[in-house]
C-alpha cells in the first residue's frame, strides 16, 4: 500500500514537471510573439504614408515590417528557443511564433521524458485603436496670400496638409503631419487564437 502511495505520488510529480515545463514554454512563446508584433509596429512609419496609405493602414490592408528578429531574445530570457516565426499572412497584420523549452522535462519515473522538451505556438495581431477618416477634400498645401512676405518660402517650407482625423474611442483628433502620434498610440498588440 505504502510502495502503491508513493508510485502515484512520483506520478504526479512528473506530470506536474510535465506541466510546469509546458507552461515555461508557453510563457516564452507568449513573450516571443508579443515582441514581434510589437517590433512591426513600432517601426513602421507613418510620415512616409499617402491619403490612400492611411486609409489601407487602418482598414488592415497595410502591414508592418516583419519583427521576428526581436522575438528570439523574448524566447530566450524564458527558457525556450525560437523554432518558427513568421506573419499571419491571412489578412491580419500579426504573427505566429514557436518555441521549444531550452531543459527538457527531465528524468521521471516515465520512461522517455528524459529528453522531451516542450513545445508551444502563440499568435498576436496588431489592431487600431482608432478609426481613419479622410480628410473631405484632397489636401492642397496652404498658400500663403499674395501680399505675405512669407509666400517667398520654398516648397519644403510649407506646411503639409492633414491626411484626415480618427475617431479613437469617441474623441475626436486631427492628424498634424508634422507632430503624428507613436504607433503604440493608435494600435495594441494582442494575443489571440490561432
Amino acid at each position: 500500500m505504502v510502495v502503491s502511495l508513493l508510485f502515484l505520488a512520483l506520478a504526479f510529480f512528473a506530470v506536474g514537471q510535465a506541466g510546469a515545463t509546458r507552461n515555461g514554454a508557453q510563457s516564452a512563446a507568449d513573450a516571443a510573439v508579443l515582441a514581434a508584433a510589437k517590433e512591426s509596429r513600432d517601426r513602421f512609419v507613418l510620415g512616409d504614408l499617402d491619403l490612400e496609405g492611411w486609409g489601407e493602414l487602418f482598414d488592415g490592408a497595410l502591414t508592418g515590417e516583419n519583427g521576428c528578429g526581436a522575438s528570439h531574445a523574448y524566447a530566450a530570457s524564458n527558457g525556450a528557443s525560437v523554432t518558427g516565426c513568421s506573419p499571419l499572412g491571412d489578412g491580419r497584420w500579426g504573427f505566429h511564433v514557436s518555441v521549444r523549452s531550452a531543459k527538457p522535462v527531465g528524468d521521471t519515473i516515465l520512461p522517455g521524458t528524459e529528453g522531451q522538451h516542450a513545445v508551444a505556438t502563440a499568435t498576436a495581431v496588431i489592431v487600431p485603436r482608432c478609426s481613419f477618416e479622410a480628410a473631405a477634400d484632397e489636401p492642397t498645401a496652404e498658400e500663403p496670400p499674395a501680399d505675405d512676405p512669407a509666400g517667398d518660402e520654398t516648397s519644403a517650407d510649407k506646411k503639409k496638409p492633414s491626411p484626415g482625423s480618427l475617431d479613437c474611442e469617441g474623441t475626436q483628433v486631427d492628424l498634424d503631419p508634422e507632430a503624428l502620434p507613436d504607433m503604440s498610440d493608435l494600435f495594441e498588440v494582442r494575443l489571440t487564437e490561432d
